[in-house]
């Protein structure tokens, strides 16, 4: 049984910063990509960022050059750190592994960003 534990949520004002981190336990093996995805309320999850293949990262338009995605496969953890954020990034951000030929899901971390 794969499970996802993520941390690193919580409330910061805008222009700040936050960490996540997802870390899988369980049989993991062939890891094809991880990443992270978010859901605002009334609105449909989003992908934030992805690592795929160990090497090609994806950015969603609405964070590139504030946010940055990292893995450690030898850990089965990705991070991300988001740097200047907004009250438009406020959400419940869910890591996602695609791994052992499935789709795992955490069971997500809430961010706020208010002042």
């Amino acid at each position: 049984q794969v499970q996802l534990v993520e941390s690193g949520g919580g409330l910061v004002q805008p222009g700040g910063s936050l960490s996540l981190s997802c870390a899988a336990s369980g049989s993991i093996f062939s890891i094809k990509a991880m990443g992270w995805y978010r859901q605002a309320p009334g609105k449909e999850r989003e992908l934030v960022a992805t690592i795929s293949g160990g090497r090609t990262i994806n950015y969603a338009d609405s964070v590139k050059g504030r946010f940055t995605i990292s893995g450690d496969n030898a850990k089965n953890t990705v991070y991300l750190q988001m740097n200047s954020l907004k009250p438009e990034d406020t959400a419940v951000y869910y890591c996602n592994f695609e791994a052992n030929w499935s789709t795992y899901w955490g069971q997500g971390t809430q961010v706020t960003v208010s002042s």
